[in-house]
């Protein structure tokens, strides 16, 4: 009997701590605008953290500069899908990103879908999503080769 109360309980644990993990990744519903937007600035720094790589940049309009943050994937898959390094990006650099802004206006861009980024001065792209290009709602087409490989 004491084993299987015992079993019990460790199956309850590892159900529970199973559940925690599931709920600690977030959706990003209604956070974001569904229509995308187009900014241009230069690079402060690339930021290849886990769970999410975050790219800062400065965007200069009216005079005035406005720090933005946008959100890609996490670094492996960087790597892995574009060939991204920490000096992929370097401070000073001009680039134009799409994706959408979050809906309290704030100056941070959601790039995990129908996005691109592209280094202005070259026109050189180097991050696009597999429904880049997209209306919103519609289905993700599916990338070539089982999404692995450069744009």
């Amino acid at each position: 009997m004491k084993k299987i109360w015992l079993s019990g309980v460790t199956a309850a644990v590892g159900i529970l701590a199973l559940s925690g993990a599931a709920l600690a990744h977030h959706g990003d519903a209604d956070r974001y605008n569904e229509d995308v937007v187009t900014v241009t600035g230069a690079i402060v720094e690339l930021q290849m953290i886990n769970p999410h790589a975050i790219v800062v940049f400065d965007v200069e309009q009216d005079g005035k500069k406005t720090r933005w943050q946008a959100e890609l994937g996490g670094p492996q898959q960087l790597q892995r899908q574009f060939g991204w390094t920490r000096s992929t990006m370097k401070a000073g650099e001009k680039i134009t990103l799409t994706g959408r802004q979050a809906k309290s206006g704030a100056p941070y861009l959601n790039l995990t879908e129908r996005a691109n980024i592209v280094m202005t001065d070259s026109g050189k792209e180097i991050f696009r999503t597999a429904n880049y290009g997209q209306p919103a709602g519609a289905p993700a087409p599916a990338a070539p080769g089982g999404g692995r490989g450069n744009p």
